[in-house]
Parts: structure tokens; sequence; C-alpha cells
């Protein structure tokens, strides 16, 4: 799910580095509202809307705040994501003094874990539905168009009328939603709000992108290629856990993914430019 919304912004030509963030500040305010409302004998039903409502306004209030001061600003947006990823983060923690939020009802695990057909759950079925849906919004709309053209030459865009401002703010806010979606999503399989949960997740959803074609210069990238990308780090790191790498060696590992993709993309820039 990071990865799609990552997948947005780099087409862009941009960067988001809070999508881990808002994923976990995102999950950690929806169990909040859904605990407080169960406690106080609201229905289960107007618990779990209410906790579902407040985790996606938190994405959309946080990518609004990004996009803003990438277009209004003026801020690159590495360092406007680089600054709400510390806002986001410091938010998690004063929130819940650093200790899992429980106390949720039952029922949130057991639906986050139903298991059909042997390997389909209710987070994978989501996630591929949503991914079938930006897909198709990247591949066949006016705002995929769009996007693709404002991360190959934003001034050409701007001149062809495109409103390149206010389409970042979109995308920005779309990466947000993307994001507090995952949170719901990792807060079902948990049955608890981790407010570690999230914590360097932008590093791997950048590099699902990279591996899957997408050009960190914008103006190229696919939702499948992102896919087949994430798939191919969760293997990665599935593989290093069962060779038994420490932990702590996996975000080295991506790290250097990354550092060689870029490599090896501004290498293929430098031929072409020749």
């Amino acid at each position: 799910m990071l990865a799609f919304a990552e997948t947005l912004v780099i087409i862009t030509g941009g960067i988001d580095l809070s999508v881990g963030a808002i994923l976990g500040l995102s999950g950690i305010i929806g169990s909040l509202v859904l605990v407080t409302l169960t406690t106080a004998d609201h229905s289960l039903t107007a618990g779990l809307f209410a906790g579902v409502i407040a985790a996606m306004l938190t994405g959309l209030l946080i990518g609004l705040g990004n996009g803003l001061m990438i277009t209004r600003m003026r801020v690159t947006p590495f360092i406007a994501t680089l600054a709400m990823l510390g806002i986001a983060t410091g938010l998690t923690f004063v929130l819940t003094n650093g200790v899992d939020v429980s106390g949720l009802p039952p029922v949130v695990a057991t639906l986050g874990n139903a298991v059909f057909l042997g390997v389909l759950t209710v987070p994978i079925v989501v996630t591929a539905v949503i991914g079938i849906v930006v897909g198709l919004y990247l591949h066949r709309s006016q705002f995929g168009r769009w996007t693709f053209a404002i991360g190959s030459n934003a001034r050409a865009a701007r001149g062809a009328g495109i409103p390149v401002s206010r389409h970042l703010v979109k995308v920005y806010v779309l990466s947000g939603l993307l994001s507090a979606a995952a949170g719901i999503l990792v807060v079902m399989r948990l049955g608890t709000g981790s407010p570690l949960e999230g914590s360097n997740d932008e590093l791997n959803a950048i590099a699902a992108v990279v591996i899957g074609g997408a050009s960190l210069f914008g103006g190229v990238g696919t939702v499948l290629g992102s896919v087949l990308g994430a798939l191919i780090i969760g293997t990665i790191v599935n593989g290093l856990i069962v060779v038994g790498v420490q932990p702590y060696w996996q975000t080295v590992i991506i790290g250097v993914i990354i550092a060689v993709a870029v490599m090896l993309q501004e290498r293929g820039r430098q031929k072409e430019a020749a």
C-alpha cells in the first residue's frame, strides 16, 4: 500500500518520506478512537466507523500539509516530507507514551486475520482492490496523464495549461490517504495499535518503487512494477530473516539497493544525454 502512495509521488518527480510515519500515526489515532468509543458503551459498528474515519482524516491532513508546503511555501519535497515524518512520529509517541494501544475489540484481529481460499486475508484483498483502482486511475485517466506530464517536465506541463500546484497537492493528499489505509490494515492484522509500526517502511516503499522501474527523476513508473518491486523486497527481507541476518542489517541492505538503483538510473540518463 505504501508503494502505491510512493509511486504516485515519485512519478511527479517528488518523494514522500512521511508515508511510514503516517501509517503509524493513523493507526494509533484510529485505535484510540475505537477504544474510547467502545469503552464508553457506544456500538461496535459506530466505533469501527469512527476509528476508520479518524485514521483516514489523519492521513488526509498530513498529505495536505505536505502538498501545501511544497506548492505554496516552495519547500522541496524531501525537506517537507522529512519534516512531516518527524512531526507525525513525535505525535505518535506523544499520544501513546511509547506503549501499544490495547483493548481493541477482538473482532478487529479476527477480521484482519481471517483466511480465504487458504492464502487470502482481508488486508491482502483490500490492498489488491486498491491497487487495481490506483492503477486504473494512474494509467487510464486525466489524473494519471497529468501526473506523468508533471514528472516529465513541470514547466512544459504548466505551459500546457495543467494546474501543476493544485495537482501536486492532490497527489500528496492521495499519498496520505493510502498510507492511512495501510495503517488501518496493520492494526487489523495485529489487533492492537503499535507506535513502532511504519518505522523505516518508507525506505522499503521507495526501494519497491525504484526496483519496479520507476525513475526517481520523475515521469516513469507503473503500479504493477511497484507491486513486483514490493514482492522482491519482501522476499529479500524474509530471506535475510530465514538465514539469521540481524534485523539491523535489513535497513542497510535496503539502503544499498536504493543507492545502486539511483546510480544505475543516473548512468542511463547520462548515456541518453550523450
